[in-house]
């Protein structure tokens, strides 16, 4: 999939998907299907606009890109949304971005899509122009409510993985760079790729998950590690099954299949080490026995 900034974009005709399309969730999906061209901004426009209201991000751009890309989109077109973009009527969005810049022959977006200064546009605005055809995709449901990013992003937060699963059309990505730790798993036979969150990116509860990392399966734990009460900052840490090797600086994407169970404080290691033991025995139960 080709990756271009509005600025360096060649006017061609394109059948656009139009949206920010955070998570990239079932109900994006509707939006981009048949679509050549993905059109999504960076920063989130609620970052920009109303800072202090943003909401934490299901998604990067890095990883926002993976997954339109391998819904077979041929090109995500990249607007810079600043507070200079923002001032743009929705009129002038029509006539400068989608017909004179990229050249749209087809325009989908989902039933809720407002654009413009002061969210000014409407897809009754959108559907009326002839320049185009505009194709408006109603609400996905399940389990009797609309999804919506922020419903996604309340499931993670509550460490309700598998149900966000569900909505988002794939197991919840988290990626990073694995940095060095105190070597605390390695002492006690489980050594742990650690990651630090972005704090801008939503988060699963403090728990343990059953996860897949590349092709291994991995027990994961997000929290503070409170056995040990050293007031260490939030951490994810990654114990690979069936995995021997040096991942320090490396980037891991995490993909949080299942929660296992909440965080617990234990009396002592020999606790601790004998939970650990059970977690990675019913990570494999979940994920399948076959070694990567």
């Amino acid at each position: 999939m080709e990756i271009t900034q509005l600025s360096e974009a060649i006017k061609r005709p394109r059948r656009i998907a139009l949206g920010e399309f955070d998570g990239v969730h079932v109900g994006h999906r509707a939006v981009i299907a048949g679509n050549d061209t993905v059109l999504t901004f960076e920063p989130h426009p609620a970052a920009v606009l109303r800072p202090q209201a943003a909401p934490k991000l299901l998604t990067s751009l890095e990883v926002k890109t993976e997954l339109i890309s391998e819904l077979g989109v041929q090109e995500l077109v990249v607007v810079p949304f600043d507070k200079q973009f923002a001032q743009q009527t929705a009129g002038e969005f029509i006539d400068h971005v989608l017909v004179s810049r990229l050249g749209a022959t087809h325009v989908s977006v989902g039933t809720n899509f407002r654009f413009g200064h002061a969210a000014g546009g409407t897809t009754a605005l959108l559907a009326q122009d002839p320049r185009f055809e505009a194709r408006v995709v109603p609400v996905v449901e399940a389990d009797g409510a609309i999804v919506s990013s922020s419903r996604i992003r309340q499931l993670i937060t509550a460490g309700n993985v598998e149900q966000a699963a569900k909505l988002l059309g794939e197991p919840f990505r988290m990626r990073g760079v694995v940095v060095p730790g105190d070597q605390r798993g390695r002492d006690l036979g489980f050594p742990t790729a650690n990651l630090v969150p972005e704090p801008g990116l939503v988060c699963p509860a403090h728990g343990v998950y059953a996860c897949r990392v590349g092709e291994h399966m991995a027990a994961v734990n997000v929290g503070v590690r409170p056995t040990f009460g050293d007031g260490q900052a939030l951490l994810v840490e990654a114990f690979l099954l069936d995995f021997s090797g040096d991942l320090y600086g490396k980037v891991l994407t995490v993909e949080f299949v299942a929660r296992l169970r909440g965080e617990e404080r234990f009396d002592g290691v020999d606790a601790l080490i004998t939970q650990m033991a059970l977690d990675v025995e019913h990570t494999r139960e979940l994920l399948g026995s076959a070694t990567a």
